[in-house]
């Protein structure tokens, strides 16, 4: 029987295994979950409303237990994880007030009877989720989906077990029925049967280009709904006339925020030449200052990333720039002793023969990029596969809104670094996917946008 670990990244040690899920108990679960749905599909707004609302009373009972789970298993800094979880909970608490009206019925304009598009629940849903966020990323899904009327099956990373277990635990202890949420112990080559049981009606998938590709491509087979979140490699335009104390500011939350990792870090700073040394040598300076250590210890300002995988994936990514004719301004290198610390980088130098023009480095390397004008800005930005967010500094408030209207991304920032919130739409375009989740749109994703015409027989035809 295959085992699926929890690994201290700082420490490398197990903290416990855990057998994979056989095939029969998975088909067992689905077929659970789908019989849940029957029932759950016609429970009243109030009584969602009102598992969400409890689920987050337990959430909150249990933030600093939860959070200290995030750090031993992905490393994530003690007090990002309770900020995580503080996230979390208002994700939850948003859809349990708001998720009804969401879900209005919408009247129809026609010359006679009437016409309304309702939102209707289609089945038990998939969610394929990533380890850098293990409670946001499950309850930004699972929270509106619950209350659309839809039951989850969650595949979590397999590097973070325990969380996959507590968040199933607090559906449980909040009265969740069984099979309303469903916690899948198994690695990904199992994703395939539980995509093509029949008994599934949607997938959504958070995570790398490669992985959603794959997985898009196996729901379409099955005409699957699908939502692709996968990642970026998001621009951080400062332009000559911003505040440079203040960007560089944001830089480094947008930057070094979870080591680096997470799908909208700043990852290409494209700087104004006029403004470069200063903004560089600022920011330089700030990044040497980080002290890495325990990620539950409150002194640490610098965790390690997820795993050693994760670690020795980032310095080949740096070396392979190197080689390319990229210029280390400072960093690039393992730092030494235990734990998967990789030295927060900055890359320059580097055009589009270099394989980390186009890459997305996942953890504490930035890539830096002068330019002449904002024209210039607006075409590096937009020569990217990727188009998650992109934070645009200018104390020219309708200029930035010109600049915004021209960068190709889901989400558009201007003087602030791009943050994610219950009421703001999150999604990109181009290799970052496709679909929205968060805010009214979030919730009518997997709905089924139900048409229904009232006429009388005497109408015309």
């Amino acid at each position: 029987m295959t085992t699926i670990q929890s690994v201290n990244p700082y420490t490398s040690q197990v903290l416990k295994s855990y057998e994979e899920f056989g095939d029969e108990k998975v088909s067992e679960l689905v077929a659970q979950a789908f019989q849940e749905y029957l029932r759950w599909s016609k429970a009243p707004f109030s009584q969602r409303s009102e598992l969400l609302k409890r689920v987050s009373q337990v959430m909150r009972s249990k933030r600093d237990e939860l959070a200290k789970l995030a750090s031993l298993e992905m490393g994530k800094r003690f007090g990002e994880a309770k900020g995580e979880l503080a996230l979390s909970t208002k994700i939850v608490e948003y859809y349990a007030d708001n998720g009804e009206k969401f879900l209005v019925p919408q009247k129809l304009q026609v010359k006679y009877g009437e016409a309304e598009v309702r939102h209707e629940p289609i089945g038990p849903l998939l969610g394929i989720m990533p380890w850098n966020f293990p409670y946001y990323q499950v309850l930004r899904f699972a929270a509106p989906n619950i209350m659309a009327g839809n039951v989850v099956l969650i595949k979590h990373a397999s590097n973070v077990p325990q969380v996959s277990i507590a968040i199933e635990e607090l559906f449980r202890t909040a009265g969740s029925p069984p099979g309303l949420y469903t916690n899948l112990l198994i690695r990904s080559p199992k994703v395939d049967r539980v995509i093509d049981d029949p008994g599934i009606a949607g997938v959504s998938i958070t995570g790398s280009v490669e992985a959603g590709r794959y997985v898009a491509k196996r729901a379409g087979e099955k005409l699957r709904k699908v939502v692709c979140e996968l990642g970026g490699s998001d621009p951080f335009i400062v332009l000559d006339d911003a505040d440079v104390g203040k960007a560089v500011e944001y830089a480094m939350f947008s930057k070094m925020l979870n080591s680096g990792q997470q799908c909208t870090a700043a990852k290409r700073f494209i700087v104004s030449e006029k403004i470069s040394d200063k903004f560089l040598s600022a920011f330089s300076e700030k990044l040497r200052g980080l002290a890495p250590g325990d990620p539950l210890d409150e002194k640490t300002t610098l965790a390690p990333v997820s795993s050693e995988e994760q670690a020795q994936k980032l310095l080949s990514q740096i070396d392979l720039a190197v080689r390319a004719g990229a210029k280390v301004v400072m960093g690039g290198k393992r730092l030494t002793g235990a734990g998967a610390f990789v030295e927060p980088t900055i890359l320059t130098n580097i055009d589009k023969s270099s394989p980390a023009y186009a890459e997305e480095f996942f953890g504490p390397v930035a890539l830096y990029f002068p330019v002449k004008d904002e024209e210039e800005a607006i075409r590096l930005a937009n020569d990217s596969p990727y188009g998650l967010g992109a934070a645009v500094f200018t104390e020219n408030q309708e200029k930035a809104k010109e600049i915004a209207g021209k960068i190709e991304s889901g989400m558009v920032f201007v003087n602030h670094p791009v943050l994610s919130s219950p009421e703001l739409p999150f999604g990109g375009i181009k290799d970052s996917g496709f679909g929205r989740e968060l805010s009214s749109l979030g919730i009518t994703e997997f709905t089924n946008k139900k048409l229904v015409r009232l006429a009388s027989v005497s109408d015309p035809l």
